[in-house]
Formats: structure tokens, sequence, C-alpha cells
């Protein structure tokens, strides 16, 4: 009898992401910075260096008792090696707020540049501002927008300047009674974005803020605070990364949302943190009568994150969409998705989330829709996919549904898979090698989210896909 000599299975080696850019770091440089750990002298001296009000500073020290009051949320990734006693909590970079780059520190300035920030600003953005380790190192809004009474500005200069709609809003939508991390936000919150569009003034150039962690062991807790005022638009664009290190690093950032009657924003956000990041981030949004938020949201990078942007549609007619995407690599956890409530009749809401894992990466849908006993005549449509590359990764979608009447519309689908032998083989024989048949395949699913970036993000992400499946047959 003659016997077929066996033969190793051929499997697709997927390689981790060649992050380049995202993990060039600089020499660790600061003019000042905190002790580890969170003590009240640590949030005074925060406070001091920020030359605050007494009000923001009493703000300060009852979240930091709010934080010691509350427990980590029991449910959800696993923080047990986060130890807050071992991150700084401020780090104020070795320049001052600049409004020319040329007057910005060169190993600083160059990393902007390196990651486009510069020239995005010049080719089409209205306004940036760049934030490096606890504070914004440069800021800047066309003139012509300016004019129209639109405000751009660093969250440390909106409190002088601003003092009055600051304190009218700040962690209203997010108190720190929310959750343990949004204490901790309130207690040490350094940086971020202020923006103020007023009524009827179209702002149809993005601005864009970009938030870059270099400090090794350190967090970042930038407050973004946003108000669209009657009949008024806006398209806002968030990037974040960081170099990776070996010890683990905090995001614990709080963006707030105000949209007003008739008003309309976009909020766009790719997240390219590295895989030593907690990624613990809230972002909310209330939305008044006959106003627009839509959130579109990349998540690539972090080892775990928690973030679940949320719509309050208070208005009738109020609307919201969300578009996300959740890449999961390698030793990443990352629990995101969406929240809305409906709390007033005729508002709408559509979600559509995509997840790929590969290499035992973890990417969980939680989301959650409430409509109020008030909201009749309500409608929402959510639809989460789920693409896994491999037999060692994890997807897992999680939806509440909660509602409070009868007379609304809601449709939820969920659809979790693998790739298909078959599609490969097809594409295969169509002339395209395996690592491209599967790159066409994630592109392919991830397209929809794709078109809804800015386009900068979307050549990033198809990138990534392609660097993410890169890899030899053997």
């Amino acid at each position: 009898m003659k016997y077929m000599e066996a033969r190793p299975i051929q499997k697709t080696y997927v390689a981790d992401i060649d992050r380049k850019v995202f993990d060039e770091k600089n020499e660790f440089r600061y003019s000042y910075k905190t002790n580890r750990g969170l003590t009240p002298d640590i949030v005074m001296e925060i406070s001091e260096q920020k030359d605050e009000p007494k009000w923001m500073r009493d703000f300060r020290l009852k979240s930091l008792e709010i934080y010691n009051q509350l427990d980590v949320p029991p449910w959800g990734p696993d923080l047990t090696d986060l130890d807050v006693e071992n991150i700084v909590t401020y780090v104020k970079p070795p320049t001052d707020l600049q409004y020319s780059w040329d007057d910005i520190p060169e190993d600083i300035k160059n990393t902007f540049t390196k990651l486009g920030i510069p020239k995005a600003e010049h080719e089409f953005l209205a306004g940036v501002g760049a934030q490096y380790d606890s504070e914004v190192v440069y800021h800047s809004i066309q003139k012509n927008f300016a004019k129209k009474g639109v405000v751009y500005l660093d969250m440390e200069t909106a409190i002088k300047e601003y003092e009055d709609i600051v304190r009218e809003y700040f962690m209203t939508l997010v108190p720190p009674s929310d959750h343990k991390f949004a204490a901790l936000h309130g207690a040490v919150w350094s940086g971020g974005s202020f923006v103020y569009v007023p009524a009827g003034v179209k702002v149809d150039i993005p601005l864009q803020s970009y938030f870059r962690l270099n400090a090794p062991g350190a967090g970042q807790f930038e407050h973004t605070l946003i108000l669209v005022e009657e009949g008024a638009s806006l398209h806002f664009i968030e990037g974040c990364s960081a170099p990776k290190y070996r010890v683990n690093n905090l995001h614990a950032g709080c963006v707030e949302l105000f949209v007003k009657e008739g008003a309309y924003l976009r909020y766009s956000t790719i997240e390219n943190w590295s895989t030593n990041m907690y990624n613990l981030n809230t972002k909310r949004c209330v939305v008044e009568k006959d106003g627009t938020i839509e959130w579109v949201s990349g998540s690539f990078g972090s080892k775990v994150s928690m973030l679940y942007p949320m719509s309050i549609l208070k208005g009738e007619r109020a609307r919201s969409e969300f578009t996300g995407i959740t890449f999961a690599g390698s030793g990443q956890y990352l629990d995101t998705g969406t929240k809305v409530v409906h709390a007033a009749p005729y508002t709408t809401s559509t979600i559509n989330s995509k997840s790929i894992s590969k290499g035992g990466g973890v990417a969980v849908y939680r989301g959650m829709v409430k409509v109020s006993p008030n909201a009749h005549h309500s409608k929402s449509t959510i639809t989460c996919e789920s693409l896994m590359l491999d037999n060692e990764s994890r997807s897992d979608t999680i939806p509440v549904i909660q509602l409070g009447t009868d007379e609304v519309d809601i449709g939820h689908e969920a659809k979790i898979g693998r790739i298909s032998d078959q599609a490969i083989y097809y594409l295969m024989t169509r002339g395209l090698s395996e690592e491209e048949a599967r790159a066409t395949i994630v592109r392919g699913f991830a397209e929809p989210i794709a078109k809804e970036l800015p386009l900068e993000y979307a050549v990033e992400m198809n990138n990534l896909i392609n660097l993410e499946l890169e890899g030899t047959i053997g």
C-alpha cells in the first residue's frame, strides 16, 4: 500500500502593525511635572500651575473626594493592572502656548510635522490645536471665521477669557459623579479645546485638535467643550496617538458637546494609542430641537479601551448618527460602542458599528438605546458587524434596548463571522495573492466607515489594514 506524505497545513501569518511614526518617541523633557499618584496636594499643585480661579480649584478638590468614594466599574475589561498611584497626572512640556509653528521646540514641532498636522492645517483646516503631554503647545484659527465670532481656544485660555460660559457648562453633561474616571478627570484635567460657534454661522472647513502623549508612565486628561448655537454648523476632528513604552499610560479625557436648536455638529475621532495605553474616555452630547449630532469614530490603538459616545436627544426631531470601526490586534481589548437616549418625540438615531479582530484581540460592541415614555414616534436603527481574521480572536455584541413607550420603530441587526475560504479562493482565481485577497475583503468590510472619515484618516485606515494583513504563506 502506498501512503501519502503528510504535508504541513498552510496558514497566513498576520503581522502586527508597523506603527512607525506613532511610535517615534522624543527624549522625555519637561518644564514641570507632578509626582506620581493622586493627592489633594497634587491637585492643588496643578491648579496653582495654571493660576486658576477659586471655583475651579474647589471643583478639582471635590472631584478628588468623589473619586476616592467610587469603585472601578465592575463590568467590562479587566483594569487590575492600571495603578493610578503610579501615574504622573501632569507633565508640562518645555514650551508655552505658541501661535506659530516656528516658535515651538524643534523636537515637538518635528513630531507634529511627521503626524501631518501643519500640512493638514495649511491644506484644509479652519484651525488647529496641538497638545503635547498635559498642555496645548499650538493653537490657530483662520481670521475669517474669527471675524464671524467663532471662538476656538485651548481650555486654559477659555477659562480666563470666557469664564462665565465655561463655568456654566463645564462637566454638567459628564459630572464627576458619573463614574470613577470622570471624577479622576475632574480632579486632574489639563489641556483640551473650547469651541463656540455663534447662531447661524456655518464653519464649512473642519477644526482639528490633536493630542500627543510622549511622557512614559503619565496620563493625559484633556477636556473638550463645544457649543454650537441655533442654526450653526461645525465639523470637529480629534486625533490621538502615543509611542509605546514598557509602563502603563492612561488617557481619561472628557468631551462635552452642546448642539442647540437646528444646529449641526459632526465629531470625528481617530485614536491610535499605543498598546500600553488604557483609554478610558467619556464623550457626551445633548441635542436640542431639530439639531443633529454625527459621531464618526475609529479605534485602532490602546491596550484597553472603554469608550461609548452618548447622544441625549432632548428636543423634538433631534437626530443622532454613530458610525464606528474598531480594529483589535494582539494584546488589545477594545470595549467600545455608543449610547443614545431618546428624550423627546419624533427623535431619530442610526448606529452603524463594525469591528475587526485578529491575533487574539478582543473587540466588543457595548451599546444602549433608551426611549423615554414621552418619546413617542421615535425611530432607531442599529447595525453591528464583526469580522474575525483567525481562530484566536474574539468578538462580542452586547446591546441594551430600553423602551418606555410602544409607539416606536426599533430595529437591531448583528452579524459576526470570519473571512470565507470560498471568497478567498474566488479572488485568488482572479489573480490576487492570498494576502491581497484578504486585504480586499477587509477593506470592503470597512469601506462604509472609511468613506465617512476625513480624507487623511481614511487613507491612514486603509494603510493600517494593508500593514495588519501583510504576511507570507508558510
